[in-house]
């Protein structure tokens, strides 16, 4: 095992410094030369930690040039000396001239139980790990301590950093957390352009070496190194810390330095301040997801894992579902009883638990009149929320962030809210990730909790696993979904069929899918009411494959009601018990399996290519099985509303033939016999 070898190395360094010590002291009894050369014997050493199947390597380098890491996939060299370290205003740079004075190697064999399911109803969180204490030997002495694990399915590592020295805060201006990877790998990558962005857009294939110092790319970010290694760069537990996003500097030997690039604090520039602590702060977890196939990313639960346990005593009160949803996607916003009825209704009639009311609820938003804590007059809460409870609907409501904040505004509301029976927030425009932010998150969520509220946070940055300690934020946006169908034409199949591989690595996502006006791409038109460039059944099957535990159905009720495929959404599920991606390639298409009970769901979806897969069902239970489907009709490249329901029954050794349309899909449900 790698593990073995490491304690060896480091066996017989101890043994060689030994060895040096006595010979100099015995004979030459030169201290303090011999104070230099022993420190120079430390920080020399080369540690090694491997996973626990051995197929991951992390080697961590501390040498006079600083503190570096090599990463091995299966015997090969992903990352070569990544970069280690931080900038600081008004002091010096930290992470060379260090010596290694504690360190600690255990394992985790642990399993846990999500109180919300989103892909696994046990999570393994199995690792071996190296803590480090690292101490400079000259000018401040600050200490930096680093934490690496070493997953089956990827590496990830923090830094704590040690507290102001005086009064008054440390302050972050860089940190220097480095990925070199080859410059001729493939990755996919979600150019922002800045740091204060709602994280909306589409993850475009580039080589690495066409980055410029200029990207500022979102997480998670994955790349090809080559045919048999996909990895995906992204961070976990976030917390009194700025988001992350990816910048590019050249290397030599055709390797290209992917830099970590912090969102400055407002009003800051961006070579100014990232983050103010004056007490130690632990970074998020800088992780590299690891797999032969980028399905199998999907599958992973480390992020999750990343995050500390459940912080909510009792969680039961946590129950996921689709919701309807009286949004201006779908038509004009009408604010008034007579249309959140009809939403009810159709929450009712799907058997789904919840119904959001959107925007204009309380009248104006985003205006220092703003009151969350009353109704618009044209509206009767009392009236609404009796009439939702009559249907066995709950409501959740949309709030403006900036609302939310003034004068702490949400800590009234939301006591009101838990009064009136309200189930969850919906939280929008918050746009932003720095350090600020991301405390804002933190309390948001926590209060909401207290109040036994659920959430669902829009204009938001990407996951980053704290859905494990907070189960109450079910979902949030960070993507570029279906609303862009409304005033755009960049919700193609290719962006749909490349989502899962790279956003939703990172956890949930609400994309609001079920457009039921399907339309090819050459018939579609950008207004109301609302197109899709994708089969009905493509649509259906963004149920089953993107990951949301609370999933907001975006259409009328009149687009739905009665429709083809319209029963498909009254028996899918948000939670899952297990998760498998047989099949896929981003941009090209995808299949995934879920499991809820026994009962397994398939969804496929492809490009605006036809395509047909032979897919292995070796993931079923052995024996007989019955089943469902719902596929794109013969003619549904040129009518894509048009589906075929069929019956069949299989065996676990039979291999499903799928056809698709351009821009079609598949999905299905199976039932053993």
């Amino acid at each position: 095992m790698h593990n073995k070898a490491f304690f060896i190395a480091i066996k017989s360094a101890a043994d060689i410094a030994t060895l040096i010590l006595y010979v100099f002291m015995r004979y030459i009894a030169l201290p303090v030369l011999l104070a230099s050369f022993i420190c120079q014997t430390v920080v020399s050493q080369d540690l090694s930690l491997a996973s626990p199947d051995g197929h991951i390597l992390f080697h961590l380098i501390n040498d006079p040039g600083g503190i570096a890491y090599h990463l091995n996939f299966r015997q090969k060299e992903i990352v070569s000396r990544g970069r280690m370290g931080f900038e600081f205003m008004n002091e010096p740079a930290l992470g060379t001239g260090l010596s290694i004075v504690k360190k600690e190697t255990f394992q985790v064999r642990n399993s846990w139980y999500p109180a919300v399911r989103n892909k696994h109803a046990r999570m393994d969180d199995w690792y071996n790990s190296l803590r480090l204490r690292l101490k400079e030997d000259t000018g401040l002495r600050r200490s930096l301590e680093l934490e690496v694990r070493a997953y089956d399915d990827g590496i990830a590592f923090r830094y704590k950093l040690p507290a102001a020295a005086g009064i008054g805060d440390r302050v972050i201006t860089r940190e220097l957390t480095g990925f070199p990877f080859p410059g001729n790998a493939k990755a996919w990558v979600a150019q922002y352009g800045g740091y204060a962005t709602s994280q909306e857009s589409e993850f475009r294939p580039v080589w690495l070496r066409d980055l410029t110092r200029q990207t500022v790319a979102g997480l998670p970010m994955l790349i090809e190194v080559d045919t048999s290694v996909f990895a995906a760069v992204t961070e976990a537990a976030i917390d009194h810390y700025p988001g992350s996003y990816i910048g590019s500097d050249s290397l030599q030997d055709g390797r290209v330095m992917l830099t970590t690039r912090l969102a400055p604090l407002p009003g800051e520039p961006v070579d100014g301040a990232k983050a103010r602590f004056d007490d130690s702060v632990y970074t998020p977890w800088r992780v590299i997801m690891l797999a032969e196939s980028p399905g199998k990313l999907i599958e992973s639960g480390l992020i999750e894992n990343l995050n500390p346990p459940c912080a909510i005593k009792d969680p039961s009160w946590i129950k996921p579902g689709i919701s309807a949803w009286d949004h201006w996607w779908s038509g004009e916003v009408k604010m008034d009883m007579p249309t959140i009825r009809q939403y009810i209704d159709l929450a009712a009639s799907q058997g789904w638990p919840y119904m959001l009311v959107d925007w204009q609820w309380y009248g104006a938003f985003n205006d220092p009149r703003a009151d969350i804590t009353r109704t618009a007059p044209q509206l009767d809460m009392p009236a609404l929320l009796a009439y939702a409870a009559s249907k066995h609907v709950r409501l959740w409501l949309w709030l403006y962030s900036s609302d939310v904040n003034r004068n702490n505004n949400y800590e009234k509301a939301f006591a009101l809210y838990e009064k009136w029976g309200i189930a969850g927030v919906k939280i929008d425009f918050m746009d932003r990730d720095d350090q600020q932010m991301v405390d804002w998150y933190h309390r948001i969520i926590k209060a909401a909790a207290d109040h036994h509220l659920l959430i669902d946070l829009h204009g938001a940055y990407k996951p980053d696993g704290i859905s494990r300690t907070y189960p109450n934020l079910l979902t949030r946006e960070g993507v570029m979904g279906e609303e862009y169908s409304k005033f755009s034409n960049r919700i193609t199949p290719e962006h749909n069929v490349t989502l899962p591989f790279t956003r939703m690595l990172a956890g949930p996502m609400d994309y609001t899918p079920g457009g039921f006006i399907n339309v090819t791409p050459e018939e579609f038109r950008q207004g109301s009411p609302t197109q899709v460039k994708n089969t009905r059944v493509a649509e259906l099957a963004k149920f089953v494959i993107y990951e949301s535990p609370f999933t907001v159905y975006c259409d009328a009720p009149e687009h739905i009601i009665g429709q083809p495929g319209a029963d498909f959404l009254r028996l899918v599920k948000t939670v899952w018990d297990d998760t498998k991606v047989p099949a896929g390639y981003p941009g090209k298409y995808i299949v995934v399996a879920r499991r809820s009970g026994s009962r397994w769901f398939i969804g496929a979806m492809t490009n605006g290519e036809e395509r047909e897969i032979t897919l292995n069902l070796d993931f079923l239970p052995k024996g007989n099985h019955r089943l469902v489907s719902w596929e794109d009709a013969a003619d549904a490249g040129t009518h894509p509303q048009n589906l075929v329901k069929k019956t069949r029954r299989i065996t676990s050794n039979t291999p499903l033939r799928i056809t698709m349309a351009k821009g079609g899909g598949f999905v299905a449900y199976l039932d053993q016999q």
